[in-house]
């Protein structure tokens, strides 16, 4: 095992275009670290630059405290996991599995058993172990990848989207089985993912980046509860957070539905600024009928039209059409492409109780604390307070 380095790490093609920019990273030894971000932010590619399968155009990237920007990757002992399990269909399970140490030619054919058997029990796959990979579902294909993984005894283990071709009831259970494995092996991880509950479950941090810059590097708590600006806002959480217009008057806030005060700590936050975008989550709304009348004074009420809701049986969302300004809406616009979002239309998605009685109209609890607000210019999420501060407020 070994912790993974990286020291402003740059990615650039012969078009000048850089795929990765500047990424300084460190993952500890043992940790599970998730690279996530939308189609084209880099996340791949920084992995690929890990594991020596794409060039460093310029940076140092450290594993074990060893500088490996020239080494091959052979000599790097890593072992990666691969988006399209690359099993080799005429060999059975077994010989697929110990692949890699037929190539190393310092084993012997007992420990090389020994350590496919061990790597086949560790993965349920011993009753497999005489199959060709077309006999296989697709977990048990992915299980097979993440063996020939293990048996090399490598220093980390590096998941390049390796659920992504997995039903959704499959990816839910090799979520569970890769997470379960590597507490057991204790290794250090690097997965990139663009699931958000692949995220969010897995990773003891999770890194996310955005046009090949980095944007935030925390636990899943963290980036959910204090993200440090619209983009990282935006991609994380589903449904994802809802962004509406804000305009600021003396120390109370503008919302297209409502109007609400500003505290003191908030105010001060704001400064000079006139026009503000706000965040607010789609659970940080109730039905105002079902809210006890203790904590509805906490908040407000407000009433606002319903274009379509959509009932799941354990939950129910209603969708509220807005109109922004043009700056802002322009601003929203852009962020949507970023995030790979097809979103068409200003509107807010809110969670309700399922037993919610919805029609053309419904009436709205919020409590505005919990509400985020964002500089539409730079993007900064104003009321971010630093982890050890938010840790300290959440236990107190």
């Amino acid at each position: 095992m070994a912790e993974i380095t990286m020291k402003n790490i740059v990615k650039q093609y012969g078009d000048g275009f850089p795929a990765v920019n500047d990424v300084s990273l460190d993952v500890a030894d043992g940790e599970f670290m998730i690279l996530v971000g939308p189609s084209g932010c880099g996340k791949s590619t920084l992995l690929r630059m890990i594991v020596g399968l794409e060039d460093i155009t310029s940076g140092d990237m450290l594993i074990g405290g060893t500088r490996v920007n020239d080494k091959a990757p052979r000599d790097r002992n890593l072992s990666m996991v691969f988006q399209n399990y690359a099993l080799y269909p005429h060999l059975s399970v077994f010989e697929n599995i110990a692949f890699p140490l037929r190539l190393r030619r310092d084993l012997s054919d007992d420990e090389i058993r020994t350590r496919v058997e061990d790597a086949a029990d560790t993965l349920e796959l011993r009753e497999h172990l005489d199959r060709k990979p077309s006999q296989l579902s697709g977990g048990q294909r992915q299980r097979v990848a993440m063996g020939r993984a293990i048996v090399r005894q490598a220093d980390a283990f590096l998941f390049d989207e390796p659920l992504s071709n997995l039903d959704a009831k499959l990816r839910g259970q090799m979520r569970t089985e890769i997470l379960r494995l590597q507490r057991r092996l204790g290794i250090t991880t690097v997965y990139v993912t663009h699931d958000q509950t692949e995220a969010m479950t897995l990773g003891d941090r999770v890194a996310v980046l955005r046009r090949g810059v980095l944007q935030q590097v925390a636990s899943p708590r963290e980036l959910y509860e204090q993200p440090v600006n619209l983009f990282v806002a935006g991609f994380i959480g589903s449904p994802p957070m809802n962004f509406v217009p804000a305009q600021v008057t003396d120390d109370h806030l503008e919302l297209p539905f409502v109007t609400v005060p500003l505290d003191e700590e908030r105010r001060s936050r704001i400064g000079d600024r006139t026009a503000m975008i706000a965040g607010i989550r789609p659970g940080n709304f109730e039905d105002a009928d079902m809210v006890d009348p203790g904590k509805r004074a906490a908040g407000v009420t407000f009433d606002v039209p319903v274009d379509v809701t959509e009932w799941l049986g354990n939950e129910q969302y209603a969708f509220v059409p807005y109109e922004a300004p043009e700056d802002i809406a322009a601003t929203l616009s852009e962020l949507q492409s970023d995030l790979d979002s097809e979103q068409m239309r200003t509107q807010m998605v809110v969670e309700l109780d399922p037993l919610s009685q919805v029609h053309d109209t419904v009436t709205l609890w919020m409590d505005p604390r919990r509400m985020h607000l964002f500089d539409p210019t730079t993007g900064e999420n104003l009321n971010r307070v630093h982890a050890d501060q938010a840790s300290g407020l959440s236990s107190g």
